[in-house]
């Protein structure tokens, strides 16, 4: 499948940001379909100190989501060919995993499939990065303060395993 040819995108075209923009968003809402914090199930859950209050949650992942899809746009501007089409996979691929993560915590109710879900979402960002800092440094650098949220969440969710085992 070719997300985009160079005839459809040239360098300076509009047409990677607005697919990215449209997937980064697809994603958020997908996402947000399975997240319920005020669940009696999350409630009961115990959390450690550092869990930030739900509202934060929001007011991180809203620039987040914009960096992710500026960065994933201004890749694809850059990339060609292979590189190109390597790029959107692995952009997919990370933001299925985003998604996958809030379905496997909140929807299935389960901590532990929720930390391998943002294990592999940490190991997709570092695929990533390295494949967008091939193409488009300032696009990677872009996408290191996402990388930093979900190494924290990974942490987060870690640690609600661990509090939560019977």
């Amino acid at each position: 499948m070719r997300l985009l040819s160079e005839a459809q995108a040239p360098s300076h075209s509009r047409v990677p940001y607005v697919i990215t923009a449209a997937a980064v968003s697809a994603t958020a809402v997908a996402g947000a379909a399975a997240v319920d914090p005020s669940s009696a199930w999350y409630r009961r859950l115990e959390k450690p100190a550092f869990q930030p209050p739900p509202w934060a949650f929001g007011a991180v992942w809203t620039p987040l989501y914009a960096s992710i899809a500026w960065a994933g746009g201004h890749a694809l501007q850059q990339a060609r060919g292979r590189r190109r089409r390597a790029l959107a996979a692995s952009l997919g691929v990370n933001l299925i995993l985003n998604t996958a993560w809030n379905w496997l915590f909140f929807r299935q109710q389960c901590p532990k499939a929720g930390l391998a879900g943002t294990l592999l979402l940490d190991m997709s960002n570092v695929v990533l990065i390295r494949q967008m800092a091939e193409v488009d440094r300032s696009g990677a650098r872009a996408l290191l303060p996402y990388a930093g949220w979900c190494a924290f969440a990974t942490v987060l969710n870690g640690a609600i395993v661990q509090r939560n085992s019977a």
